[in-house]
């Protein structure tokens, strides 16, 4: 295929099959249309699509070893700079990262960057006994960092990142995760269907394999402090402890029984299984079910309702279709698999039956005036114009504010207003010295691939600490 030709299609299972089940919908390239895709990229000199990732990874180069069947070569590539490339290939919003500065992208469609990245991890799992050179892990010989330790608070997305940089700089870390499995909202907040547990599994595997030990339920803050860690000999702390608390309405009726936040909806069933008969955690099977809100989470929530059995799901929106903010593929996804969409429209008060149940929703018709300060148009409500929408489930999706644990147990930890860690945006060092934080507890809800760059610039600001520190170099 001639360079800049067709971007190659993403096989997925059919949505009328896929929605009975939770089985991954993006079934991944085959290895004939990864080589196709990769003959698309142009090989740039400049290499834009760098500067769009933020955890760095030489784009182009992974991608050139595809081009020359070096599949194994191309996963070890990524890891240089990234410990988790199937989580990645699946959920990081490249659309808006890497493929956005793709040159490609300027005439056409720019190359799945994403889609490769998640062939070429795929295909280094499943032919471990590939001899395109040694993976990436600890040193032969013991490092001489090794004496140094450093403690993180979390194993989502910005704690593995950070644990898996500082292993491979040598240094000991340790993972503490206040819950019973580890990947935090890698685990508990997006469905198999869009990140398999097999591979989340797969990824955290590889973070101990560099060395790095993880101790599961164990909750800092409860079970000790983060100054108990320092005072332990930890020479640093990272923070990575989420977002965990909801946001809400604060609209009548919101604690009437059957209404969810979209962090409680996700966790009962991703962590929980409570969809599942061998287990005992309650849920209710809808039959008429809504989600507020347009974000990721809430077409995680939309999809999981239908897969668990509801006969009826509506995504409830206050803005149109150009301001949603989730990715344009689920919502597509939700689209295909039979979701509703009630756009500009934006709930007033919750009805509850006798029995303290919700029943329906009394909403408001909005349109679209000036923008606000997230650039979108901002909703507003129409005089008169409310009407009822008739469920028995509704699921609160608007986003999670940062666990307050921490903040509420740290003396000295600076944070914001609403609860976000405050750090140094070049080392993400806290208020406290030696103790660093990212990810979302940091920002509030964000993107997977956000809380990993943030990972980053935390271990590389960690080695600096403890290196001048201890004078080391």
């Amino acid at each position: 295929m001639a360079r800049g030709g067709p971007r190659n299609p993403m096989p997925q299972q059919d949505p009328l099959e896929r929605v009975k089940n939770f089985d991954e919908v993006a079934l991944g390239y085959t290895e004939e249309m990864a080589l196709d895709e990769a003959e698309r990229c142009l090989g740039c000199a400049k290499k834009p699509c760098v500067a769009g990732c933020p955890v760095n990874i030489d784009i182009p180069a992974f991608i050139q070893k595809i081009k020359d069947k070096d599949y194994i070569g191309a996963s070890r590539e990524i890891k240089l700079t990234n410990s988790l490339p199937a989580i990645c290939g699946r959920v990081c919003p490249q659309e808006n990262q890497c493929e956005a500065l793709c040159v490609l992208g300027k005439k056409g469609e720019p190359v799945a960057v994403g889609r490769l990245e998640r062939f070429a991890a795929d295909w280094e799992a499943a032919h471990p006994d590939g001899s395109a050179g040694a993976s990436p892990s600890q040193a032969a010989e013991p490092s001489p960092l090794a004496k140094y330790k450093v403690a993180v608070v979390g194993s989502g997305p910005a704690g593995l990142t950070v644990a898996g940089d500082l292993a491979k700089k040598g240094y000991s870390v340790t993972i503490f995760e206040a819950l019973h499995k580890t990947g935090g909202v890698l685990r508990y907040g997006i469905p198999e269907f869009r990140l398999p547990r097999t591979i989340l599994d797969r990824e955290v595997d590889y973070v101990k394999s560099l060395g790095v030990n993880i101790l599961t339920d164990v909750i800092v803050g409860r079970t000790f402090k983060v100054a108990d860690l320092l005072e332990q000999g930890f020479d640093a702390v990272f923070v990575g402890s989420g977002a965990g608390a909801p946001k809400l309405l604060g609209i009548p009726g919101e604690n009437l029984s059957g209404i969810y936040s979209g962090n409680e909806w996700l966790t009962r069933i991703n962590l929980m299984r409570a969809h599942r008969e061998d287990y005992a955690t309650p849920i209710k099977i809808p039959k008429r079910a809504c989600v507020i809100g347009a974000g990721n989470t809430a077409m995680d929530c939309t999809r999981t309702a239908l897969r668990i059995g509801a006969e009826e799901v509506t995504i409830v929106y206050r803005r149109g279709r150009e301001e949603m903010p989730a990715r344009a593929e689920e919502i597509e996804n939700a689209e295909h698999e039979g979701v509703k969409f009630k756009l500009l429209t934006n709930p007033k008060r919750f009805i509850g039956d006798e029995k303290g149940a919700v029943k329906a929703m009394e909403c408001l018709r909005m349109e679209l005036g000036e923008p606000d300060s997230s650039g979108r148009r901002r909703p507003v409500a129409v005089e008169g114009s409310e009407f009822e929408i008739e469920c028995d489930t509704v699921i609160v999706a608007l986003g999670q504010n940062p666990n307050p644990l921490i903040r509420t147990t740290t003396e000295g930890l600076k944070t914001e207003s609403w609860g976000g860690i405050i750090v140094d945006a070049e080392t993400g060092m806290t208020s406290i010295p030696g103790v660093f934080a990212g990810g979302d507890a940091v920002t509030g809800e964000a993107t997977v691939i956000s809380a990993m760059g943030a990972g980053k610039v935390a271990a590389a600001g960690i080695d600096k600490y403890i290196r001048e520190k201890h004078g080391l170099d």
